[in-house]
């Protein structure tokens, strides 16, 4: 198992991006390049979690060439001025900042309630600021939706399997899927008609 560390490439020829966006990023492992032909194959091989790109002449090309060699899905990508690539870093710090703990384990040992405990800190204090309430039932109703919904993507629509591996009652799950208007797709397995 390896460790994960958030990995972010630059490319720039700015010196003094490089030594800012540096002592920024301190805690993640940076590498940094001139343009798309300098990044050395080790750490494309390695992949990155973001990409900053400084907006220049060929910049449009640069940012092709990474689509092509990064997965996009995989990494955040951002081109912009280089106060934008500033500004980019101190978000990036200040995401995994709180995360040093998720940072520092290996993906397969993260546990549920480490994922949902770092997620939650900021909506709370929103919905404090806020002077929201019953905040309770509005995220249990935010969680159950979804996860009502991919057991019975699961269970392929059986809601007699769903409701034994949600540990509820078949009526219980019945009842949620109308409260939560969750559309129930059943897929039968292709017959052949023989004739």
């Amino acid at each position: 198992m390896r460790s994960f560390t958030f990995s972010i490439l630059l490319l720039s020829s700015d010196h003094e991006l490089h030594e800012k966006i540096q002592r920024t990023l301190k805690d993640l492992t940076l590498t940094v390049a001139r343009d798309v032909a300098a990044i050395p194959r080790a750490a494309l091989k390695q992949g990155f979690d973001a990409v900053l790109i400084e907006a220049r002449r060929g910049a449009l090309n640069e940012f092709a060439e990474i689509s092509r060699l990064i997965e996009p899905s995989r990494a955040m990508i951002v081109m912009g001025a280089r106060s934008v690539l500033a500004r980019s870093a101190d978000v990036l710090h200040a995401m995994t900042n709180g995360s040093d703990r998720l940072l520092a384990r290996s993906r397969k040992d993260i546990v549920l309630e480490e994922i949902i405990e770092s997620k939650l800190g900021e909506f709370v204090k929103g919905m404090r600021n806020g002077s929201a309430r019953n905040l309770h039932p509005m995220l249990i109703s935010a969680v159950e939706r979804p996860l009502i919904t991919h057991v019975l993507k699961e269970t392929n629509g059986n809601q007699i399997q769903a409701a034994h591996l949600l540990g509820m009652n078949r009526n219980t799950l019945r009842k949620k899927i109308t409260e939560f208007r969750i559309p129930v797709k059943r897929h039968r397995a292709a017959t052949t008609a023989a004739t």
